[in-house]
């Protein structure tokens, strides 16, 4: 039988057409009669019931695209042993949801989910206490099953007819009884995601889908370097345009406002604009030498145990090492987009956010009017993981909306996403260690230089161009968390020093700070090993001394067969290899370890990353199957960035702009994943979106370790840094 592939089948048929037609509501909110509680201390706040036993679910953490409203579902669904048919949610709508925080951190489970839990606990209570008074029973005598209160006798009643308007008016108990795991029939069960078949079938509506009556478009004109001011502009250049509305001018701010997207795009690409000249970017062939001489704001000591200076300067044996990591954008598939709505002093927007309620405040502050005249409702777009352009989108809306007085949806575009979305900031670690006479680690001391704020509030750029306010009463925050190790060590001292500036606009970026920080630690612990003649494996275990990560590498070590592992023949051509490496989430949950396998070509440099395997214990775990997928997507997109991802500029402006300048990991370079996922049902949840990232730069480099004998120090390995390494260690045999 003759194959055809697609491209032949393409230049025989002159074209292929792919069409589809998405039914696109005004609104995703659901409508609620009178005003509703958003307290998080009331259940009324997190549930509502109806006649028919339907329960709507108002949850202030989102779906970012990690499966986590599947997971949210089966929490409340097993709580109140009802259907998950029959629960649905609302997400991130700041008219109708508690506030629970930024949807970051990998604590959608591990808090948001466990205050669902205890309301639907409260609520499950009430409804049987409501149902032993109407049937006249005692409260022990009913059950809750598929949504029908039981008593022994026989008697039913659907909880939807014990609920009237006073029923979930009351306080979320702390200390309510909740549901044993041994009773489970939908937590710990790997359940589809409720999303994929709208997605897959093309009905789902992403932020970019949404419309308005009457919605105009707008786009922004972007200065010519981050520092630039606009000079001029001629309004009569885009004259031409048809459908054009307004040019709006505020401060530096630019924008255009059309009838349709393409006549947007066409008046910001033609406006005949004068910025002034800015170069106050730094050299990024010198960004390491930018980092290490920036001002320091502090110094936080976030460990200190014994006396690492006097054990470090008597110990024998002295190492010391340095660790890089670039700057990183967050690359959404999707560019960001908002739709914003100003109207009689009052401001709505559809946003994808990943803190509403903080946006809220944001737009409220740049708009100069009161929280309560904002709202922000979640739509889900481009999965962001971590503060990306979403919020920068809105209010570029925002702005151009109230300038209009309609509708405005904002579209970034590709060059908007990749220069102007906030950086993961680069990030430099100096490492040193003394080994006393035995072998032993006698010293360990670290020391990260970091911009201050990196994780807490980013100012809106549109906001900022503007010359307007948008953080209010937020403040920026910081990362410290992993910096300290999870061995024990004699004397320790980490330090983190944050600097005064970055030379991009910081923000968070999947697993911030922890990634960084456990790639410099678990590669300086390879190095210990290597010349202590440890095993890897060996040298973690025998520092641990919690049980739960000793059992943890044990697994790790029978599923990845490490400790039978092949020897690599570094003389060849193409050498593998294999690498491992630990962590115990900021100190304090989940665990994962990894074992990386790699193939490196000597003659180009070209490093593969071949297959990953990982042992998880997050915990209770609520969905195996979503579990496993964030899992992998953790490995894939750290993958991506550990080899590819490295943002460039030159004095004015980002200049990775596309996706040839900034290359991630395609299809044919995926690895495979092995999991084993360990389910301590008794224990709380912990989260599973960020933790497993943590391990993968530093597993890949100890592989091509033992693959070359060469240390790749600086995220990303790309082959240029492969061969320079492998050149290094080839002069020092």
């Amino acid at each position: 039988m003759n194959q055809i592939d697609r491209r032949s089948l393409l230049q025989a048929g002159g074209a292929l057409v792919v069409s589809f037609c998405l039914p696109l509501p005004s609104s995703t909110a659901k409508p609620v009669s009178g005003p509703k509680s958003v307290s998080p201390d009331r259940v009324d706040g997190f549930l509502a019931i109806t006649r028919d036993g339907r329960i709507t679910v108002y949850s202030g953490k989102v779906d970012l695209g990690t499966g986590v409203r599947t997971a949210l579902t089966q929490i409340v669904a097993e709580e109140l042993d009802v259907p998950m048919s029959h629960v649905s949610l609302v997400e991130g709508d700041t008219a109708l949801t508690p506030d629970q925080g930024v949807t970051s951190g990998s604590f959608s489970i591990q808090n948001g989910g466990m205050q669902l839990r205890r309301a639907a606990a409260t609520a499950r209570r009430a409804l049987l206490r409501r149902a032993a008074a109407r049937l006249r029973q005692d409260i022990s005598t009913l059950s809750i099953h598929d949504g029908v209160i039981t008593s022994r006798g026989g008697n039913r009643l659907p909880i939807g007819g014990v609920v009237d308007g006073t029923t979930l008016a009351l306080a979320v108990a702390k200390d309510v009884r909740q549901k044993s795991p041994d009773a489970y029939t939908i937590v710990g069960k790997a359940v589809p995601r409720l999303d994929i078949p709208d997605k897959v079938d093309g009905r789902f509506t992403f932020m970019q889908d949404f419309k308005l009556p009457d919605m105009l478009h707008g786009r922004v004109v972007r200065p010519s370097g981050f520092g630039a001011t606009l000079l001029s502009y001629e309004e009569s250049s885009v004259a031409d345009i048809p459908g054009l509305v307004k040019v709006v001018r505020i401060n530096n701010f630019l924008g255009v406002v059309a009838k349709s997207e393409w006549s947007a795009i066409k008046a910001a690409q033609q406006l005949a604009v004068t910025w002034s000249k800015w170069e106050g970017l730094p050299d990024q062939s010198r960004i390491w030498q930018h980092v290490r001489s920036t001002a320091v704001v502090r110094d936080d000591v976030t460990s200190r145990i014994g006396d690492s200076h006097s054990a470090l300067e008597s110990t024998p044996h002295k190492l010391a090492a340095t660790y890089e990591f670039a700057i990183h954008t967050h690359g959404s598939i999707g560019p960001s987009c908002a739709v914003a709505t100003f109207a009689d002093g009052k401001l709505t927007c559809w946003t994808a956010s990943q803190a509403t309620h903080d946006l809220r405040k944001q737009l409220a502050a740049t708009l100069a009017i009161p929280d309560a005249d904002v709202r922000c409702i979640y739509v889900e777009g481009a999965g962001c993981y971590g503060r990306n352009g979403h919020e920068d989108a809105a209010a570029d809306a925002a702005l151009l909306s109230r300038a209009v007085g309609k509708p405005v949806r904002v579209q970034w575009m590709r060059a908007d996403e990749h220069g102007w979305d906030p950086k993961g900031p680069p990030t430099l670690l100096d490492m040193r260690a003394g080994i006393d006479k035995v072998g032993g680690v006698a010293a360990w001391e670290s020391e990260l230089y970091v911009p201050d704020g990196t994780a807490g509030f980013v100012k809106l750029v549109g906001s900022e161009l503007a010359g307007l306010d948008s953080l209010g009463k937020l403040s920026p925050g910081g990362v410290l968390n992993d910096l300290a190790v999870p061995y024990v060590f004699p004397n320790v001292t980490t330090t983190a020093h944050r600097l005064a500036s970055t030379p991009l606009r910081p923000a968070w970026i999947r697993s911030p700070g922890r990634l960084q920080n456990t790639f410099a630690n678990e590669s300086f612990l390879d190095e210990i090993a290597a010349a202590t003649d440890t095993d890897p494996l060996d040298i973690r275990l025998r520092h641990l001394t919690d049980d739960r990560g000793k059992e943890l590498l044990e697994r790790l070590a029978k599923l990845s067969k490490w400790r039978e592992r092949p020897r690599s023949d570094r003389g060849a051509d193409i050498v593998t290899g294999r690498g491992l490496a630990y962590v115990k989430y900021e100190l304090v949950r989940t665990y994962v370890g990894a074992v990386a396998e790699v193939e490196i070509n000597r003659k180009t440099g070209q490093l593969a990353v071949k297959r990953f395997y990982v042992a998880h214990d997050c915990g209770q775990i609520i969905n195996p199957d979503g579990l496993r997928n964030q899992i992998e997507g953790c490995i894939v997109q750290t993958v991506s960035r550990t080899l590819k991802e490295q943002v460039t500029f030159d004095r004015s402006m980002v200049t990775s702009l596309d996706w040839a300048s900034y290359p991630i990991l395609t299809f044919p370079e995926i690895p495979e994943v092995v999991i084993d996922l360990i389910d301590r049902t008794e224990e709380v949840p912990w989260g599973g979106g960020e933790p497993a990232c943590a391990v993968v730069p530093s597993a890949i480099a100890g592989a091509v370790f033992e693959a070359t004998g060469a240390r790749l120090r600086s995220v990303p390995f790309t082959p240029a840094k492969v061969l320079a390494e492998l050149g290094t260690k080839l002069i020092n045999r």
